[in-house]
C-alpha cells in the first residue's frame, strides 16, 4: 500500500516527506494507522548524526494509532485496538530479558539499530524500489506502518491518542527513571537538568514523589513558568547564574539525586559537582558518541557517589506503561500542560529547527488526517 513518510536520508539535512510503498505484516506483526507522533530530542540527535542509526529511514519513535491489520499468529492485539508503539521489543530471551531489563534488551537490538524488523527484513520501498529501514520499530513519522506485536501496548478508546503518543517514550522515561531506577522518596533533594519532553515527565514524576526542593535547571527563562507549574520548587537560569552554588544552598550541601535530562557535556559536568556526598547522578539524556564529560572522579571515590545510566526509564512496556495511562487519566501527568503543540507531518523540517534553536517548551506533536 502506498504512505506518505517522514525519510531521512543524510544526517544535518533534514527530512524529505515521500510517498513509500508498505508491505502487508508478515507473522507476528500488525499494520498501524498513526493517528499521533511526537517530535523528541532522540530525533533531533538522530538527524545530527549524534547515534549511529542506519540510513535512509522513516523517523519516529514515539507514536499512536489504531490496528487495521494483523498477521499470522498475532494475540496481543487485534483490529481495532488503540495502541502506543513501543520503540524497545524485548526478545524475552536474552541475558538481560532474563534478568527483568528488557529494556536493554540484547536479543533485538541489532534490529533496533539497523533499521528492520525482528526478521532483519523492512516493509518499506521508495518509488524507485529501494529499501527503506523502520526508525526504532516505530517509524512514527508515516501514516501507517508495520510494527512487530511485541512493541504494541494496547490503551484505552477513551485515553486521547495524542496523550498515547506520549507513552511511547517521554512518560514511561521521565517516570521510571525517577520511580524504578532512583526510587525517589519523599523529602528527597532533587535537581533536574533539561526541560524537554522527558525532563518534563521528570520533573512531574519527583513531584509526585515529593521530593523537596525539587530545583530545575534549564538555559531557557520560558520554561520557568511550566518547571513551577509541573511541580518544582526552585529554577535556576543557567545562562545568567552558576547552578552548582545556587544548589548547594538550597540543599544544604548538594542534592541526593539529580537527573541530567538534556545530554549536553557541560549540563553533566554541573550536575556532578552540585551532588552531596553519597548522592546520584542519573544520566538520561544520551551525548554525541564524540562528545566527552570530563569528570574530576577523585571525587566519585571520596564522595561515594554515584554515576547511573537510565534507558527507557527501566521499564517492563507491557506492565508498566498501562499504570501510566491510569496516572494520566487521573489527571496526575498533566499532559495537556507538557504538550504545547500539534503540527503536520509536512512542517516536520520546522519542528527540527525550531528544536534545534530551542525554541520549543512543550512537547509537540505530529497530528495525522
Amino acid at each position: 500500500m502506498k504512505i506518505t513518510a517522514a525519510v531521512l536520508r543524510e544526517i544535518n539535512k533534514g527530512y524529505s516527506v515521500e510517498e513509500l510503498e508498505l508491505d502487508p505484516p508478515k507473522a507476528g506483526e500488525a499494520l498501524i494507522k498513526y493517528a499521533y507522533a511526537g517530535y523528541c530530542h532522540s530525533d533531533l540527535s538522530n538527524s545530527k548524526g549524534f547515534t549511529k542509526m542506519k540510513l535512509p529511514m522513516v523517523a519516529g519513535h514515539e507514536a499512536s494509532g489504531v490496528v487495521m491489520e494483523v498477521g499470522p499468529g498475532v494475540t496481543k492485539v487485534k483490529p481495532g485496538d488503540h495502541v502506543a508503539s513501543a520503540w524497545m521489543c524485548p526478545c524475552g530471551d536474552c541475558p538481560e530479558c532474563r534478568a527483568g531489563m528488557g529494556n536493554i534488551c540484547s536479543g533485538t537490538f541489532p534490529q533496533f539499530v539497523n533499521g528492520t524488523m525482528l526478521d532483519h527484513t523492512s516493509r518499506l520501498r521508495d518509488a524507485k524500489g529501494n529499501t527503506v529501514l523502520h526508525g526504532n520499530f516505530v517509524s512514527g513519522f508515516s501514516n501507517y506502518t508495520v510494527m512487530p506485536e511485541g512493541a504494541l501496548i494496547p490503551v484505552p478508546k477513551n485515553l486521547p491518542l495524542d496523550w498515547a503518543a506520549l507513552m511511547s517514550c517521554c512518560i514511561p522515561t521521565g517516570w521510571g527513571t525517577v520511580t524504578k531506577k532512583a526510587n525517589v522518596q519523599p523529602g528527597d533533594r532533587v535537581a533536574v537538568w533539561g526541560m524537554g519532553g522527558v525532563g518534563q515527565n521528570v520533573v512531574r514524576a519527583a513531584a509526585a514523589r515529593h521530593a523537596y526542593p525539587l530545583i530545575v535547571v534549564d538555559i531557557e527563562e520560558a520554561r520557568r513558568e511550566k518547571a513551577l507549574k509541573l511541580g518544582a520548587t526552585h529554577f535556576i537560569n543557567a545562562s545568567k547564574e552558576d547552578p552548582v552554588p545556587v544548589i548547594q544552598g538550597l540543599t544544604n550541601g548538594g542534592a541526593d539525586t539529580i537527573f541530567e535530562c538534556s545530554g549536553d557535556p557541560g549540563a553533566t559536568v554541573q550536575a556532578y559537582w552540585a551532588l552531596r556526598a553519597s548522592g546520584k547522578l542519573v544520566q538520561v539524556g544520551i551525548m554525541g558518541e564524540h562528545e566527552v564529560a570530563p569528570l574530576a572522579l577523585t571525587f566519585l571515590v571520596f564522595g561515594q557517589k554515584t554515576i547511573q545510566g537510565v534507558l527507557y526509564g527501566a521499564i517492563a512496556t507491557r506492565d508498566d506503561i498501562p499504570k501510566y495511562v491510569d496516572l494520566a487519566q487521573k489527571g496526575e501527568l498533566m499532559l495537556d500542560t507538557i504538550i504545547e503543540g500539534h503540527f503536520k507531518l509536512e512542517e516536520i523540517n520546522d519542528i527540527r529547527e525550531r528544536m534545534e534553536r530551542r525554541e520549543l517548551n512543550g512537547r509537540w506533536v505530529c497530528k495525522f488526517d
